[in-house]
């Protein structure tokens, strides 16, 4: 097997930072997108934010709503490029029931959480999520803040 070479950018073409924050992870899903040219080549220069975008369920497809893509202004020259158009997403019949039906019950929704290359495909995570009260949010920033000073002392009292 061949090393990844230190100069190889990362996967990662787009983060939903938010959704962690505002939303209990359930189960994550990985789909496929169906992307124009110029969204590809937007893409491949990092020119994505999905962080207010939703994936809305209808008549058995899923769709990504939201996702901002923003063109290239060398790519884009024959095509009238609309950044926020609604984009499809490719999951299996059974991953599409699953959603329907979760959805469905009351505080489910589906968010992304990332967009990446896989091979040479462009993958979106998407997860199942129920919505965190603040109390929740409050919970988790103390912890955080606990976990980060307990490094601390043990950094400084192993020095």
């Amino acid at each position: 097997m061949s090393k990844k070479k230190p100069g190889t950018p990362s996967s990662t073409i787009a983060l939903n930072k938010k959704a962690k924050h505002e939303y209990h992870i359930e189960e994550r899903f990985e789909a496929g997108m169906v992307l124009l040219g110029w969204e590809v080549k937007s893409l491949r220069a990092g020119k994505a934010q999905i962080t207010d975008a939703y994936v809305l369920l209808k008549d058995g497809e899923a769709f990504l709503l939201g996702g901002h893509f923003q063109p290239l202004t060398a790519a884009s020259t024959h095509v009238i490029a609309d950044p926020t158009r609604t984009r499809k997403l490719l999951l299996h019949a059974k991953e599409l029931a699953k959603l329907i039906g979760e959805t469905s019950q009351a505080g489910q929704t589906c968010v992304p959480l990332a967009l990446y290359w896989k091979k040479n495909k462009v993958k979106c995570e998407i997860a199942l999520v129920k919505g965190k009260k603040l109390f929740d949010k409050r919970a988790t920033e103390k912890e955080r803040d606990w976990n980060r000073q307990k490094q601390r002392i043990l950094r400084d009292g192993n020095a």
